[in-house]
């Protein structure tokens, strides 16, 4: 069983993150802040389930410093493309279907849901941390499921931001590294980690919180990954219908031929 007080108390920490990073956003006019606060929540959960154990333990300190690399490395990320910019264009869509008042409403819309899904979605981190199980073989697989969605995320965003800083690129798909095989390397690799993540837990014999890589699995491939950013790109990339017919949309392949 978890330990119910400690996952509250992640909960009204990740709440407090999230009214914080809301009033950021009045001053600033854009929401968008909240993709780079997104990989933070996780590891604000890991340091309050952490901090809940009288003895850090082999998988305790295992378990941390992998969300401490991941989750620093994506918010820095996602904050060094965002800086400078507008409004990210979800969220402008976003804006615009729940004006008037979405200044009140993104409380709640944006900030408040997005700490509500992480604090559910970091529920195998609570047993995996505080569990006291030796280390195993499915720890191993679970590092092994890891490092291939860290290595895939930190190379498809390394590999896209440096297609999109070259002049001579505009307008055109990237199709080659990682992205020959996958249109989507970075939510391929993230599906990776979370799956990661309830290895860990399962090695902890924490089988029921399977809710939370099935929930993050469903974000990517249905709701705020995939789907929504393919929902309307041909529209704005002629080109990348091609690009769609050739390669996998989620899970690494060979290029097919059209």
């Amino acid at each position: 069983m978890i330990d119910l007080g400690t996952w509250a108390l992640a909960l009204a920490v990740l709440l407090a993150f999230g009214i914080g990073g809301w009033i950021s956003s009045l001053f600033r006019h854009d929401v968008s802040i909240v993709d780079g606060m997104w990989p933070l929540m996780f590891l604000i959960a890991s340091l309050i389930y952490a901090s809940s154990l009288d003895l850090q333990t082999a998988r305790s300190i295992l378990l941390m410093t992998l969300v401490f690399v991941w989750s620093i490395r994506l918010s820095a990320h996602i904050f060094w493309r965002n800086r400078g910019k507008d409004e990210d264009y979800r969220y402008q869509r976003i804006r615009e279907n729940h004006s008037p008042n979405f200044a009140l409403k993104s409380l709640y819309i944006v900030f408040g849901l997005q700490a509500l899904l992480a604090w559910i979605i970091s529920l195998p981190l609570l047993p995996a941390i505080t569990g006291n199980a030796d280390l195993g073989l499915l720890d191993v697989a679970a590092t092994a499921l890891w490092l291939l969605g860290f290595f895939f995320e930190s190379v498809g965003d390394c590999q896209l931001t440096r297609f999109r800083a070259t002049s001579g690129n505009r307008g055109k798909v990237l199709d080659t590294g990682l992205w020959r095989y996958t249109r989507h390397p970075n939510y391929f690799g993230d599906f990776c980690v979370w799956w990661g993540f309830y290895l860990f837990a399962l090695s902890s014999g924490a089988w029921w919180s399977i809710v939370s890589p099935l929930l993050m699995s469903f974000l990517l491939l249905k709701v705020s990954g995939v789907a929504l950013l393919e929902r309307d790109i041909t529209d704005r990339r002629p080109k990348y219908a091609q690009y769609m017919a050739q390669t996998n949309a989620f899970f690494p392949g060979p290029r097919k031929k059209v």
